[in-house]
């Protein structure tokens, strides 16, 4: 049978007040539930509206890919994407980082273009090029000049651009601006 040494407990004890009273003198001194103290305007005037900071717009995963005014927008079935005005041999640029996984002019309706994937998700398609930088594989990054503004297959000089969210068109405005992500 062991008999504990009654100093040694007593030590321990002692030890253990320490270190929570230490712990307690360390801690956040509670808060004061009563609400803050405003005073009241002069007589006659009335306080101003607390100023709520307006929210942060939100931060858009695409940019626009040129920066021409929109000849068309989305509306799902005539136009898969939106038409954006430009001069022949404007820049086009991509619109997110992306892998570029088609070049050519073989759709129909579409002339020269260049198609970026980004990731799983989005996929975003650049048509009537006049001239086009990149090739299959080349890794882009957004604002990097991918091709110029032309009118292959088009009826005028513009950028038909889509964005593609699991391969279904969706309308590239809410992208682009940031309200969807």
């Amino acid at each position: 049978m062991h008999i504990q040494n009654p100093l040694s407990r007593v030590t321990a004890i002692a030890a253990g007040a320490v270190a929570i009273a230490a712990l307690t003198a360390c801690s956040t001194p509670p808060q004061s539930t009563s609400p803050p103290f405003y005073p009241l305007p002069p007589s006659g005037q009335t306080a101003p509206p607390a100023a709520t900071p307006p929210a942060p717009k939100p931060q858009a995963i695409f940019i626009r890919p040129a920066p021409g005014r929109t000849l068309s927008g989305f509306d799902g079935t005539r136009n898969k994407g939106m038409d954006i005005a430009g001069n022949l041999g404007d820049p086009v640029v991509a619109a997110a980082d992306g892998r570029v996984v088609y070049v050519g002019g073989e759709l129909r309706g579409y002339g020269n273009m260049v198609i970026v994937q980004h990731n799983d998700t989005f996929l975003t398609a650049y048509a009537n090029a006049k001239t086009i930088l990149v090739k299959e594989k080349d890794v882009v990054r957004q604002g990097q000049k991918i091709a110029e503004i032309g009118n292959s297959d088009a009826d005028r000089v513009k950028l038909h651009f889509e964005i593609r969210k699991q391969g279904v068109a969706v309308d590239p405005e809410p992208y682009l601006n940031g309200t969807l992500r």
